[in-house]
Protein backbone atom coordinates (compact mmCIF):
# COMPACT_ATOMS: atom_id res chain seq x y z
CA UNK A 1 0.00 0.00 0.00
CA UNK A 2 1.06 3.78 -1.11
CA UNK A 3 2.32 6.51 1.66
CA UNK A 4 -0.90 7.94 3.62
CA UNK A 5 0.53 11.45 2.60
CA UNK A 6 -2.22 13.35 0.57
CA UNK A 7 -1.91 13.44 -2.93
CA UNK A 8 -0.26 16.21 -4.12
CA UNK A 9 -2.58 19.43 -5.39
CA UNK A 10 -1.09 20.78 -8.04
CA UNK A 11 -1.38 24.82 -8.54
CA UNK A 12 0.46 25.74 -11.54
CA UNK A 13 -1.07 24.85 -14.98
CA UNK A 14 2.15 24.58 -16.51
CA UNK A 15 2.80 20.70 -17.66
CA UNK A 16 5.95 21.10 -20.42
CA UNK A 17 8.93 20.12 -20.00
CA UNK A 18 11.31 22.94 -21.98
CA UNK A 19 12.24 24.71 -19.03
CA UNK A 20 13.83 20.90 -17.29
CA UNK A 21 17.39 20.15 -17.80
CA UNK A 22 18.23 17.23 -15.92
CA UNK A 23 16.20 13.58 -14.99
CA UNK A 24 15.91 12.06 -11.68
CA UNK A 25 14.38 7.90 -12.07
CA UNK A 26 13.04 5.94 -9.44
CA UNK A 27 15.09 2.50 -9.43
CA UNK A 28 12.46 -0.49 -8.78
CA UNK A 29 9.41 -0.74 -11.78
CA UNK A 30 10.97 2.46 -13.17
CA UNK A 31 14.30 1.86 -14.58
CA UNK A 32 14.53 -1.92 -13.57
CA UNK A 33 12.24 -4.44 -12.93
CA UNK A 34 13.56 -6.19 -10.01
CA UNK A 35 10.10 -7.78 -9.48
CA UNK A 36 11.40 -11.42 -9.72
CA UNK A 37 14.33 -11.22 -7.70
CA UNK A 38 12.32 -9.45 -4.51
CA UNK A 39 9.56 -11.93 -5.30
CA UNK A 40 11.91 -14.60 -5.17
CA UNK A 41 13.19 -13.25 -1.46
CA UNK A 42 9.66 -13.32 0.01
CA UNK A 43 9.35 -16.95 -1.47
CA UNK A 44 12.58 -18.20 -0.44
CA UNK A 45 11.31 -17.31 3.11
CA UNK A 46 7.60 -19.25 2.42
CA UNK A 47 9.39 -21.91 1.57
CA UNK A 48 11.68 -22.21 4.72
CA UNK A 49 8.26 -21.87 6.73
CA UNK A 50 6.90 -25.05 4.89
CA UNK A 51 4.46 -22.33 2.89
CA UNK A 52 3.34 -22.63 -0.67
CA UNK A 53 5.19 -19.75 -3.47
CA UNK A 54 2.92 -16.92 -3.94
CA UNK A 55 2.58 -15.82 -7.72
CA UNK A 56 5.33 -13.47 -8.90
CA UNK A 57 2.09 -11.54 -10.46
CA UNK A 58 0.56 -10.72 -7.07
CA UNK A 59 3.32 -9.92 -5.67
CA UNK A 60 4.63 -7.44 -8.46
CA UNK A 61 2.45 -4.74 -7.51
CA UNK A 62 4.12 -4.84 -4.18
CA UNK A 63 7.56 -4.47 -5.14
CA UNK A 64 7.83 -0.72 -5.19
CA UNK A 65 6.71 -0.49 -1.89
CA UNK A 66 10.37 -2.57 -0.87
CA UNK A 67 10.77 -4.99 2.56
CA UNK A 68 7.67 -3.33 4.06
CA UNK A 69 5.63 -4.20 1.48
CA UNK A 70 6.66 -7.32 0.10
CA UNK A 71 6.71 -8.86 3.80
CA UNK A 72 2.86 -8.06 4.63
CA UNK A 73 1.39 -8.69 1.01
CA UNK A 74 3.48 -11.97 1.03
CA UNK A 75 2.23 -13.16 4.86
CA UNK A 76 -0.82 -11.19 5.10
CA UNK A 77 0.61 -9.33 8.42
CA UNK A 78 1.54 -5.57 9.81
CA UNK A 79 4.63 -3.90 10.39
CA UNK A 80 3.51 -3.59 13.81
CA UNK A 81 3.64 -7.59 13.92
CA UNK A 82 5.63 -8.69 16.55
CA UNK A 83 7.72 -10.80 14.19
CA UNK A 84 8.14 -8.09 11.29
CA UNK A 85 11.61 -6.67 11.98
CA UNK A 86 13.60 -10.05 12.20
CA UNK A 87 11.28 -10.86 9.12
CA UNK A 88 12.29 -7.83 7.55
CA UNK A 89 16.07 -8.60 8.02
CA UNK A 90 15.53 -12.02 6.64
CA UNK A 91 14.18 -10.69 3.92
CA UNK A 92 17.40 -8.75 3.19
CA UNK A 93 19.72 -11.33 3.43
CA UNK A 94 17.59 -13.11 1.37
CA UNK A 95 17.72 -10.62 -1.44
CA UNK A 96 21.00 -9.60 -0.91
CA UNK A 97 22.60 -12.84 -1.28
CA UNK A 98 20.52 -13.03 -4.78
CA UNK A 99 20.48 -9.53 -5.86
CA UNK A 100 20.47 -9.82 -9.90
CA UNK A 101 19.65 -12.79 -11.07
CA UNK A 102 16.57 -12.36 -13.37
CA UNK A 103 16.22 -8.71 -12.27
CA UNK A 104 16.93 -6.55 -16.01
CA UNK A 105 16.50 -3.47 -17.33
CA UNK A 106 12.56 -2.62 -18.40
CA UNK A 107 12.31 -3.08 -22.28
CA UNK A 108 13.28 0.07 -23.69
CA UNK A 109 15.19 1.95 -21.01
CA UNK A 110 18.74 1.18 -22.37
CA UNK A 111 17.92 3.09 -25.61
CA UNK A 112 15.84 6.14 -23.60
CA UNK A 113 18.85 6.09 -21.43
CA UNK A 114 21.71 6.15 -24.70
CA UNK A 115 19.75 8.71 -25.76
CA UNK A 116 19.91 11.20 -22.55
CA UNK A 117 23.87 10.32 -22.70
CA UNK A 118 23.99 11.18 -26.56
CA UNK A 119 22.05 14.52 -26.33
CA UNK A 120 24.18 15.51 -22.87
CA UNK A 121 21.29 15.65 -20.61
CA UNK A 122 22.38 14.60 -17.25
CA UNK A 123 20.19 11.95 -15.32
CA UNK A 124 20.74 10.20 -11.73
CA UNK A 125 18.55 7.74 -9.62
CA UNK A 126 16.95 8.41 -6.38
CA UNK A 127 15.75 5.30 -4.64
CA UNK A 128 14.02 3.76 -1.30
CA UNK A 129 16.29 0.89 -1.25
CA UNK A 130 19.29 1.06 0.93
CA UNK A 131 23.07 1.80 -0.27
CA UNK A 132 24.10 -1.92 0.47
CA UNK A 133 21.60 -3.12 -1.62
CA UNK A 134 21.30 -0.20 -4.44
CA UNK A 135 25.51 0.14 -5.27
CA UNK A 136 26.36 -3.39 -6.37
CA UNK A 137 22.55 -3.86 -8.61
CA UNK A 138 23.47 -0.25 -9.93
CA UNK A 139 26.67 -1.48 -10.67
CA UNK A 140 25.42 -5.54 -12.01
CA UNK A 141 23.47 -3.18 -13.99
CA UNK A 142 26.14 -1.33 -15.91
CA UNK A 143 24.93 1.90 -14.44
CA UNK A 144 27.04 2.81 -12.23
CA UNK A 145 29.55 5.09 -14.28
CA UNK A 146 27.15 6.68 -16.20
CA UNK A 147 24.77 7.89 -13.73
CA UNK A 148 25.39 11.70 -12.56
CA UNK A 149 24.02 11.18 -9.18
CA UNK A 150 22.74 7.60 -7.05
CA UNK A 151 20.63 8.39 -3.81
CA UNK A 152 19.76 5.77 -1.71
CA UNK A 153 16.95 5.41 1.08
CA UNK A 154 19.49 5.74 3.28
CA UNK A 155 21.81 8.93 1.82
CA UNK A 156 19.59 11.41 3.87
CA UNK A 157 17.81 11.31 6.79
CA UNK A 158 14.76 10.68 4.97
CA UNK A 159 13.06 8.45 2.12
CA UNK A 160 10.40 9.57 -0.02
CA UNK A 161 7.73 10.91 -0.02
CA UNK A 162 10.37 13.17 1.96
CA UNK A 163 11.77 15.59 -0.71
CA UNK A 164 14.92 15.99 0.93
CA UNK A 165 16.83 12.63 -1.20
CA UNK A 166 15.35 14.44 -4.38
CA UNK A 167 16.97 17.57 -3.48
CA UNK A 168 19.99 15.64 -2.52
CA UNK A 169 19.87 14.32 -6.33
CA UNK A 170 19.66 17.94 -7.58
CA UNK A 171 22.65 19.72 -5.77
CA UNK A 172 24.52 16.31 -7.00
CA UNK A 173 23.65 17.44 -10.83
CA UNK A 174 24.20 20.51 -9.96
CA UNK A 175 20.86 21.83 -11.65
CA UNK A 176 17.82 23.80 -9.60
CA UNK A 177 15.26 21.55 -8.57
CA UNK A 178 12.58 23.08 -10.44
CA UNK A 179 14.48 22.23 -13.69
CA UNK A 180 14.12 18.60 -13.17
CA UNK A 181 11.95 15.85 -14.16
CA UNK A 182 11.56 13.29 -11.56
CA UNK A 183 9.82 9.82 -13.14
CA UNK A 184 8.48 7.15 -10.71
CA UNK A 185 6.24 3.86 -10.11
CA UNK A 186 4.71 4.89 -6.93
CA UNK A 187 2.40 7.54 -5.49
CA UNK A 188 5.40 8.30 -2.87
CA UNK A 189 7.65 9.04 -6.09
CA UNK A 190 5.11 11.80 -7.28
CA UNK A 191 4.67 13.28 -3.71
CA UNK A 192 8.16 13.83 -3.56
CA UNK A 193 8.79 15.35 -6.72
CA UNK A 194 5.67 17.65 -5.91
CA UNK A 195 6.96 18.61 -2.58
CA UNK A 196 10.67 18.84 -4.20
CA UNK A 197 9.61 21.49 -6.50
CA UNK A 198 10.17 19.22 -10.05
CA UNK A 199 8.00 17.97 -12.59
CA UNK A 200 6.74 14.85 -12.12
CA UNK A 201 6.24 11.84 -14.49
CA UNK A 202 4.12 8.68 -13.42
CA UNK A 203 5.61 5.55 -15.00
CA UNK A 204 2.15 3.61 -15.21
CA UNK A 205 4.08 1.04 -16.90
CA UNK A 206 5.72 0.04 -13.04
CA UNK A 207 4.39 -1.67 -10.08
CA UNK A 208 2.18 1.30 -8.88
CA UNK A 209 0.61 -0.46 -5.70
CA UNK A 210 -2.34 -1.94 -5.16
CA UNK A 211 -4.86 1.31 -4.50
CA UNK A 212 -4.95 4.78 -6.43
CA UNK A 213 -4.32 4.72 -9.96
CA UNK A 214 -1.71 6.63 -11.46
CA UNK A 215 -3.68 8.67 -13.16
CA UNK A 216 -5.06 9.90 -10.01
CA UNK A 217 -1.50 11.27 -8.67
CA UNK A 218 -1.72 14.57 -10.18
CA UNK A 219 1.38 14.06 -11.53
CA UNK A 220 2.47 16.24 -14.72
CA UNK A 221 2.19 12.98 -16.95
CA UNK A 222 1.51 9.78 -16.79
CA UNK A 223 3.51 7.13 -19.29
CA UNK A 224 2.39 4.15 -20.25
CA UNK A 225 5.74 2.68 -21.56
CA UNK A 226 9.76 3.78 -21.60
CA UNK A 227 8.96 4.49 -25.11
CA UNK A 228 6.53 6.80 -24.42
CA UNK A 229 8.97 8.41 -21.59
CA UNK A 230 11.64 8.57 -24.06
CA UNK A 231 9.80 10.49 -26.27
CA UNK A 232 8.31 12.80 -23.73
CA UNK A 233 12.11 13.19 -22.72
CA UNK A 234 13.15 14.79 -25.64
CA UNK A 235 11.46 17.99 -24.85
CA UNK A 236 14.11 18.81 -21.95
CA UNK A 237 17.94 19.99 -22.71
Amino acid sequence: MSDPTPLPQREDNEDGLGLCHAVLFDLDGTLADTAPDLAAAVNKMRHDRGLEMVPLEKLRPLASAGARGLICGGFGIRPDHHEFASMREEFLANYEADLCIETTLFPGIPELLDELDARGVRWGIVTNKVARLTEPLIAQLGLEERAGCVVSGDTTPHSKPHPAPLLYGARALDTAAERIVYVGDDLRDVQAGFAAGMKTVAAAYGYCGDDIPPTQWHAQHVVQSPAELQRLLRDIG
